[in-house]
């Protein structure tokens, strides 16, 4: 099946709606100051469910409103469901300047939802209309996931970010992940990334191998 991606600029968060002529799926909400825009275009697309690609409050803070509004379940990876409630349940480390701004301005409060759809490696989002199969990709969170859509896009979340330039995620929870699924990343190969945070770009390698002694 042919399928469109629709980027909606949420502040400095990106949301995406899949479209195809069979469904559509939203890929995160942003956060509460835009709700009404997210809703508008999940209900114009008649999006069929809410995928998170993870827990964080600027990619989930509408799950609930636009969840109950549309009556679509919220699927999501069961990893990340401890820091819907507790934020510091993973804590997260700054990998520079811009990551250290990211976290002084962490703050807020989620909306209480229950996921009913628990993603993990392999899924399929083809019951939804989608071609569209979910990639594990923690690092920034346990539970980070995206979405390879049809061998020709691949929604990140936060497992890249372009906020000054495509580059590896700026806050992180566990470094090992990060860096290996930024290499798988760029084993898939000629994708266009589509990150929650900045414009879409190539695929290329994200992490530079480091010479042999």
């Amino acid at each position: 099946m042919d399928c469109s991606v629709k980027s909606i600029k949420c502040g400095f968060v990106n949301a995406f709606i899949i479209s195809s002529g069979s469904g559509a799926v939203l890929v995160d909400t942003g956060m509460e100051d835009c709700r009404y825009d997210v809703l508008r275009e999940a209900r114009e697309a008649g999006v069929r469910l809410l995928v998170l690609t993870h827990g964080h409050i600027d990619h989930v803070q509408n799950a609930a409103y636009i969840s109950a509004e549309l009556g679509i379940p919220v699927a999501m990876s069961e990893k990340d469901v401890n820091i819907l409630t507790d934020p510091e349940a993973q804590t997260m480390t700054a990998r520079d300047i811009i990551g250290k701004g990211i976290l002084q301005k962490r703050g807020g409060s989620i909306p209480p939802f229950a996921p009913s759809i628990f993603l993990s490696e392999g899924d399929s989002l083809s019951p939804y209309g989608i071609d569209a199969s979910v990639i594990a990709l923690p690092g920034h969170t346990d539970g980070s996931i995206g979405l390879d859509i049809a061998g020709k896009y691949l929604i990140v979340g936060d497992a890249l970010m372009n906020m000054m330039h495509p580059s590896l995620p700026h806050i992180y929870h566990d470094r090992g992940e990060m860096m290996r699924s930024a290499e798988r990343i760029t084993e898939m190969g000629g994708r266009i990334i589509l990150f929650g945070h900045g414009k879409s770009a190539e695929n290329r390698v994200w992490v530079k191998k480091q010479p042999a002694k």
